[in-house]
């Protein structure tokens, strides 16, 4: 076995830091809700307000942390933010009732669902899956996760600003399904285990990013997650 072969069985494990303890957490997989915020629904003129959560996923490699860089995303000229509260499952299992679904939580971060708007778009008016517009590379970045044995989180202003300026404000009371729903109803179509996240939805006033460009998103009672735009990788890097 050559160096090159053997390196494909020592790949590195995604993972985000938790606050106060020097261990990582193991991310398994990452399920992402969408239209959870009436406002939100309105401004991307999607369908009934009363539907159901729906859930789609990112691929777990797709994380970045906070002080990271996003590089520009090939295949776009509209990529856009989109702040969210993560919800990180230390428990798990299937058909979990809302009064089970609070105690699998291990923690909570704030996240970005950045997303290639127009391939998005595209997408939707095709009636084909999402994953072009919302599962690629460095799509996920995420902060430090806050134990659920410190409080949960499940109220409090949700924001983003950009370069200084404010582009996404909300309350977390405004989801339309809350944290407990969310994970119950997952759990009858996925069973959950230890290492998922949720990313919970987003807040209307989304916008495009561009190269250069700093971000800072923030949660009440959560550590800020800050990341920069940088221009799109070479080829071939």
């Amino acid at each position: 076995m050559t160096q090159s072969e053997g390196s494909f069985f020592a790949l590195p494990q995604p993972s985000l830091p938790v606050a106060g303890d020097r261990r990582r957490f193991p991310v398994r997989r990452i399920y992402c809700v969408g239209r959870n915020y009436v406002a939100h629904i309105r401004e991307m003129e999607e369908g009934d307000e009363r539907d159901p959560p729906f859930f789609f996923q990112k691929p777990t490699d797709a994380i970045v942390t906070d002080g990271a860089a996003v590089p520009y995303p090939q295949d776009t000229d509209d990529f856009q933010h989109e702040v969210e509260l993560v919800v990180a499952i230390g428990g798990g299992g299937r058909d979990l009732s809302r009064e089970q679904a609070l105690e699998q939580v291990f923690g909570y971060a704030v996240g970005l669902d950045m997303t290639r708007r127009d391939r998005q778009f595209e997408a939707r008016d095709m009636r084909r899956p999402w994953e072009m517009g919302k599962s690629f590379d460095h799509s996920a970045p995420c902060g430090t996760l806050r134990p659920a044995a410190e409080g949960h989180v499940l109220s409090g202003a949700i924001s983003v600003e950009v370069n200084g300026t404010p582009r996404q404000t909300g309350e977390l009371e405004l989801m339309i399904w809350n944290v407990d729903e969310i994970i119950a109803n997952l759990s009858t179509q996925y069973e959950l285990k230890p290492g998922d996240l949720i990313f919970t939805g987003t807040p209307a006033g989304v916008a495009a990013v561009s190269p250069g460009d700093q971000l800072v998103a923030r949660i009440d009672g959560l550590d800020d997650l800050r990341v920069r735009i940088d221009p799109p990788l070479s080829q071939g890097a």
